[in-house]
């Protein structure tokens, strides 16, 4: 999630004030050059006139110098020693000291350079940390499918025929372009995600999605597992896709993580035996796609609404509703903005009379410039 962030900060290659520092350090060495001659032609002249001894103006002299001097050293050395201080605690992966800005001069310009490299930094370091945290939550998914029907036919329940192999092939397919894009998630830190858009017809791909989902669930529901998704079985998936033979310009692999998170957070907020509708409807441009999800659970208030996308916000329901349900990791919803922003498209939570309706709109194909 370049990510390097816009700030409000100046950057080290903008030319500050106008193009010109009124009080660079040049300025203030020349100044201080020019005060420690005045005052030592001023005293001369004093002593002249007034017949005093020369010893005592040039003890007087190098008194005063030495006291301007020792200002404008201070003035320059005391943000030096900040600047290390702070410079200091980022290599020790500490990225939230600052140095205090506002210098009109090329320190000034130096503390803006540090802050904005911290702050560069910070963000790098966190979404490192997010990468590491949805990649295990998507991984999940696949690897509980293909164990389920593994542990099926070891046990008996089921035969190894060619639709139960096939089923096994799929989430071993999946499995392995999830580790694939681990190398393009890498290039996160460079703001550079490819995405692999294509026309797909839509029907048929929402259905393998929430078959796959009623899959799992089944799976996890004889194995007790902590991973955040959902063991509701109770719960039925409808699908509504309008027209029937409706396309979509998409990348299918995203947008496979955006329904089966979607579901997943519905069917975990659903009430027993209730339903889970995902709608497909055409966009106003070509090729593009509008989504939504609805459940018939108790709702997202909305002072909400602005945070259900957040990484690890779990909300403010206590308890999922539903047996079977757990809490989940709070990472579900913040994928699916991921992979929604990634095609320029806008996920959030729409008016709903009941339960919990969330809308995706993908633009499909740009049209061609002129």
């Amino acid at each position: 999630m370049s990510l390097g962030r816009e700030t409000g900060r100046r950057r080290s290659g903008d030319e500050p004030w106008g193009g010109v520092r009124p009080f660079s350090i040049k300025t203030k060495l020349g100044a201080l050059v020019v005060i420690s001659v005045l005052i030592t032609t001023g005293l001369s002249m004093i002593a002249v006139h007034t017949k005093t001894e020369l010893r005592f103006i040039t003890v007087f002299s190098m008194i005063a110098t030495l006291l301007i001097t020792q200002f404008v050293a201070h003035s320059l050395t005391a943000p030096l020693d900040e600047m290390n201080a702070v410079a200091r605690s980022i290599s020790h992966g500490d990225y939230t000291r600052r140095v205090s800005e506002g210098r009109r001069d090329e320190l000034g310009d130096l503390a803006v350079t540090i802050n904005v490299m911290a702050d560069e930094l910070e963000a790098q370091d966190l979404q490192r940390k997010e990468l590491v945290a949805n990649v295990s939550h998507e991984l999940r998914t696949p690897i509980a499918g293909l164990r389920a029907v593994l542990e099926n036919i070891v046990d008996g329940v089921t035969e190894a025929d060619p639709e139960t192999m096939r089923t096994a092939l799929r989430q071993t397919d999946r499995l392995g372009r999830l580790v694939e894009t681990l190398l393009d998630l890498s290039r996160l830190d460079n703001g550079v995600v490819p995405l692999k858009a294509r026309r797909f017809e839509v029907w048929p791909y929402l259905s393998g999605v929430l078959k796959e989902a009623n899959m799992v669930a089944s799976a996890r529901a004889g194995i007790a597992s902590g991973s955040g998704s959902h063991t509701r079985t109770d719960v039925h998936l409808h699908l509504d896709v309008s027209p029937p033979e409706l396309t979509a310009h998409a990348d299918p692999e995203r947008i496979h993580q955006v329904v089966a998170n979607l579901i997943d957070n519905a069917v975990k907020h659903s009430p027993p035996h209730g339903r889970v509708t995902v709608k497909a409807r055409r966009g106003s441009r070509p090729e593009s796609l509008e989504l939504e999800v609805l459940d018939e659970g108790p709702g997202i208030p909305r002072s909400e609404w602005h945070r259900v996308f957040e990484r690890f916000n779990r909300g403010q329901v206590t308890r999922p509703h539903g047996p079977g349900s757990d809490g989940g990791t709070g990472l579900g919803l913040a994928i699916a903005r991921w992979a929604v922003d990634l095609h320029g498209g806008r996920i959030g939570v729409a008016e709903s009379e009941r339960g919990c309706r969330i809308t995706v709109t993908l633009p499909g194909v740009a049209p061609a410039s002129s």
